[in-house]
């Protein structure tokens, strides 16, 4: 039987590894000191549950139960400046599911909290080299905004790492989230059953003109790197006007101006790109305009345009039966409270696709907010939520 009190202790226990003393608030990226201490905690929670805790080179954590097991999880690292329950709640909730198994003789249920799913290195790193979307020598390669390696965080794990997890072991994986959207909280409902998973496509893009004083480059003479960025940004929401659809998103998250002094015309600037849409064709064509208005604007403004790597997942729809055992759960924990709807945020079971039957479950984020200090959840949905995941898998969730 699944125990709420002990859930939210775990909880807000996890949320104590780099608890940022703002709200509830979290400071725990990728590999930092307080990541790895909190996958150590939930390695010993694993082990106390009668799960195999194994680490794997990425840093990816699994609570193997034995035999053939549905895999239940998320992630528990964070944005730099981040929320206490994005991945962490799909984390702790599959270690209570798992645990109450156990306890009851139910169904075997294993656990992961995949690593870097906040990007610090790519897009959901971690399950991307464990589900084999993404090379982990590839993977090494990638460097974060200080210009750290993977391979360079990666060594922090020390002797952590153990044998490769065989995903043949599992049945399937499902993971509970906090929506981060407003669509819950604004109607009132208590739990989303995801139908499908957006496409991602992120790129770092440099522009590179001329460096030069500030007071004495004519305007008509400048190559100046940041009005190629606000002008290429300008153009490009006109230009995608008529490709994109309501639901369609894009973002530029990043920006590095060099060498971001007052007194100089900026020579360099180096950006992030980033667009979200259903519809496999509609990135592309997203693309095809992106990269054109790029090159009109760098022709114009005498700037050099320079690509990096392109990241990006395809859209995914989730497992039908899957799904049906979520909206069964939806149905008994929450009776006409629940709702049907797509992800438009990314997820680590997108990658977890790959391998298996994927299935997900949202509860509000109150006002909406995620990815900040403020991100925040009712207790009584965060426990409606785990009693959803206990349906579905199996467990006695009353």
């Amino acid at each position: 039987m699944i125990d709420p009190n002990r859930f939210l202790s775990d909880l807000h226990k996890l949320r104590s590894f780099g608890a940022s003393g703002v709200g509830k608030g979290v400071v725990r990226p990728a590999y930092s000191e307080p990541d790895l201490a909190a996958r150590d905690w939930l390695a010993s929670q694993m082990a106390e549950a009668g799960l195999t805790p194994r680490w794997d080179a990425m840093g990816n954590l699994f609570g193997l139960a034995e035999g053939p097991s549905l895999l239940l999880g998320s992630h528990s690292d964070s944005q730099p400046t981040g929320g206490w329950l994005d991945g962490a709640l799909g984390v702790v909730a599959a270690l209570e599911v798992a645990r109450a198994a156990r306890e009851s003789g139910g169904p075997a249920i294993s656990v992961v909290s995949f690593q870097d799913e906040e990007g610090r290195f790519g897009v959901t790193t971690g399950s991307a080299v464990w589900s084999g979307g993404v090379s982990l020598m590839d993977a090494d390669q990638l460097r974060d905004h200080d210009g750290v390696s993977l391979a360079e965080a990666r060594s922090l794990l020390g002797d952590r790492v153990g044998a490769s997890v065989d995903a043949a072991q599992f049945t399937g994986f499902i993971e509970l989230h906090i929506e981060q959207g407003p669509t819950l909280d604004t109607s009132g409902e208590q739990i989303g059953v995801v139908t499908d998973i957006v496409g991602i496509r992120d790129q770092v893009i440099t522009l590179s003109g001329q460096q030069n004083h500030a007071g004495t480059t004519p305007m008509a003479l400048r190559r100046d790197a940041f009005q190629g960025l606000s002008a290429f940004n300008a153009r490009l929401n006109d230009r995608l006007r008529n490709v994109v659809t309501p639901q369609s998103v894009w973002t530029i998250g990043h920006v590095s101006i060099s060498p971001n002094a007052s007194s100089i015309v900026p020579g360099q600037v180096r950006f992030s790109m980033q667009w979200r849409d259903g519809d496999a064709a509609r990135l592309g064509r997203m693309q095809a305009v992106i990269d054109a208005v790029l090159e009109e604007v760098a022709t114009e403004m005498g700037l050099d345009v320079e690509k990096g790597q392109m990241l990006g997942l395809e859209p995914v729809a989730m497992d039908a039966d899957l799904r049906a055992r979520l909206e069964a759960g939806a149905e008994a924990v929450s009776p006409n409270k629940w709702r049907k709807m797509p992800s438009g945020a990314l997820h680590d079971a997108t990658n977890v696709a790959r391998l298996l039957p994927v299935a997900m479950l949202f509860v509000p984020s109150i006002n909406g907010v995620s990815h900040a200090f403020e991100e925040d959840t009712h207790e009584d949905d965060l426990v409606a939520g785990l009693q959803v995941l206990a349906h579905a898998a199996g467990v006695f969730a009353q």
